[in-house]
């Protein structure tokens, strides 16, 4: 028989208990409860227990032990990806008229991922057995976050639940849309540079050599150019310190991962971030637009404002724009409006700050910062294009310039012959 954890209200204290609870489904635990005489507040299905096999990961972590599949052979990763159809298809279902149990079996038998398709088959199980789809989910927390959590309860307390399925697979669609932008941006000089590098590392280690040992038969003992000699003994050290030069490359990568997982760290290279001349500002809106579409699609779907700031916290990604939230969070706690602590963390851009104002002044918030959220996707679009469309000319002129002096280095002393000969 299933199991449900209850939180209730001490008559006699005025304090909240927890305790569990066996019954057929919710509603006749929840009966039982109140015939005790009990202010029930809150009652969850418990997780029933998974024997381990392996664990789901989701980008790069670790699920819980229940979000487990029983198959042998290895698992493959869930990816946004395939969480955001199965958002998108599964509110499309549920807002066709089909009941929830058996669109999560619909979309079980045509899932290609074998361990998404277990997860799904989980959810089906849990809504058989009188739990709600909130419970299914909370069974596995690392492919179902807080904010999905929080809006299907949301949706389920409020009876429209396909209406926030809808929402939320929009709201997954933009982020994963302004997430693919930024990436774009970040990656394409990063691609450039790299190939500079490999095309340079090419000619100091094969090409320069070469035009050496011709210089030294022409110019019979005779002094190089001074250009030609600097690109001579950087061709030679790099030549005699290769494993030197690698393995210094290597370490100063593996001191930036570790030093990135350290709170000092981390909060160096997030202000960082924020306050490089021109991808600091592609980072900041993007971070906004991310915040500010979290909170007004939590609002839209009934979480209070301290909750949904707390999930907004979680996911915007950057310590120092978390702190700021932070501070929001108390003062809003202490009774305080939401646009006056946004400004005073001086990291929100006024504009931000002025439209929350205005919505909290006529009542429409959620509305608001969905409005904000949308203009700054557009501004990140416009950046994204922008820097797009500037790095490659300069990237080009700097690529240019280097490939230029190697050239002018290697045919200085060819000129010199020539002189001479002439």
């Amino acid at each position: 028989m299933p199991k449900f954890t209850y939180t209730v209200i001490d008559s006699g204290t005025g304090r909240e208990r927890r305790g569990s609870i066996e019954g057929v489904n919710r509603g006749q635990a929840t009966a039982i409860l109140k015939q005790q005489g009990l202010a029930l507040t809150a009652i969850e299905l418990e997780a029933p227990k998974v024997p381990r096999r392996f664990p789901i990961r989701v980008r790069g972590k670790v699920a819980s032990p229940t979000a487990s599949r029983r198959w042998s052979g290895w698992g493959r990763s869930i990816s946004r990806k395939e969480l955001t159809i199965f958002t998108r298809q599964l509110a499309t279902l549920v807002n066709a008229g089909m009941p929830l149990m058996r669109s999560l079996e619909v979309l079980k038998r045509q899932e290609r991922n074998a361990v998404f398709g277990q997860v799904l088959g989980e959810l089906a199980t849990t809504i058989g057995s009188g739990g709600s789809f909130s419970d299914g989910l909370r069974q596995h927390p690392g492919i179902f976050d807080s904010l999905y959590l929080n809006m299907v309860k949301a949706g389920e307390a409020g009876g429209a639940l396909g209406m926030v399925l809808d929402r939320l697979a929009r709201f997954m669609e933009k982020s994963d849309r302004l997430k693919s932008r930024v990436k774009t941006a970040m990656i394409y000089p990063v691609i450039i540079m790299a190939v500079a590098g490999a095309i340079l590392s090419v000619l100091m280690v094969f090409v320069v050599p070469k035009f050496e040992q011709i210089f030294s038969g022409l110019l019979r003992g005779q002094p190089l150019p001074q250009l030609t000699r600097g690109l001579l003994e950087v061709s030679n050290f790099i030549r005699g310190h290769a494993v030197l030069t690698l393995g210094a490359l290597a370490c100063g990568w593996m001191a930036f991962r570790l030093a990135r997982r350290t709170p000092v760290g981390v909060r160096f290279m997030d202000w960082l971030f924020i306050k490089l001349p021109v991808l600091g500002e592609l980072v900041l809106k993007s971070a906004v637009a991310r915040f500010t579409r979290t909170l007004g699609s939590l609002l839209v779907s009934g979480v209070s404002i301290l909750e949904a700031l707390a999930i907004g916290r979680d996911t915007s990604g950057n310590v120092h724009i978390a702190a700021a939230i932070d501070h929001v969070h108390d003062q809003i706690k202490q009774g305080a409006s939401m646009a006056r602590p946004l400004e005073e963390t001086g990291i929100f851009p006024g504009m931000v700050t002025g439209m929350i104002q205005v919505g909290e002044e006529t009542g429409a918030l959620a509305e608001m910062l969905g409005r904000i959220a949308d203009t700054y996707d557009e501004e990140v679009d416009n950046a994204v294009a922008g820097l797009t469309s500037v790095i490659e000319p300069i990237m080009i002129v700097l690529m240019a310039l280097v490939v230029g002096v190697i050239v002018i280095a290697l045919f200085l002393p060819i000129v010199s012959v020539i002189q001479h000969l002439q």
